[in-house]
């Protein structure tokens, strides 16, 4: 039998000759920018206040749903049917219509029922912590990703040694002799 195999000019390029996938920006690579830009414009856009006037029903509305009831379980005064919630609604509606601040009429009533009025905890202290760490968390979780796949991409490519280029022919060959055998 003669030897098929091709000659050393006609093989393929070794894989270590071609650039390594980080040193080229592809498509893909703009994609996730722009997808991180518009993401981040989302975000800004959503995060603005609304600038629309306010009635001093909606001031009102809006004021009983940042307390809590003082007799309910996690419900806002807005929310609940308790007697006490009924009186602190009417006595934000005769503040607001005799012109006091919304940081006026909270302040008066974290006077009167104390701090666990307030359904929305202070971003100050232990209570900041609160606010803070599911963000640290995620950037920490998304830079660990980052780095990840930085490192996973600049790995270099697995390169086809001569032992390796034996052990496919040797198998050819077996393979071509298993053919050629009368069943």
């Amino acid at each position: 039998m003669t030897d098929t195999a091709a000659p050393e000019s006609a093989e393929a390029p070794e894989p270590d000759s071609a650039p390594p996938p980080s040193a080229t920006s592809g498509p893909a690579t703009w994609l996730w920018v722009l997808m991180g830009i518009i993401v981040l414009v989302a975000l800004v856009v959503g995060t603005r206040p609304d600038d629309t006037p306010r009635t001093n029903e909606d001031r009102a509305h809006a004021l009983a749903d940042t307390l809590k009831c003082p007799t309910c379980r996690s419900q806002s005064v807005a929310d609940s049917d308790a007697p006490v919630s009924k009186e602190i609604r009417a006595e934000i509606n005769r503040r607001v219509e005799s012109g006091e601040t919304d940081q006026q009429i909270r302040d008066y009533l974290v006077g009167r029922f104390g701090e666990d009025v307030v359904l929305t905890p202070a971003a100050t202290g232990v209570t900041g912590l609160v606010w803070v760490l599911p963000v640290v968390l995620l950037v920490a979780g998304g830079a660990a990703l980052g780095f990840a796949f930085r490192r996973w991409r600049r790995r270099s490519p697995v390169g086809v040694t001569d032992d390796d280029r034996e052990l496919v022919e040797k198998a050819r060959r077996e393979l071509e002799l298993e053919e050629d055998r009368p069943s």
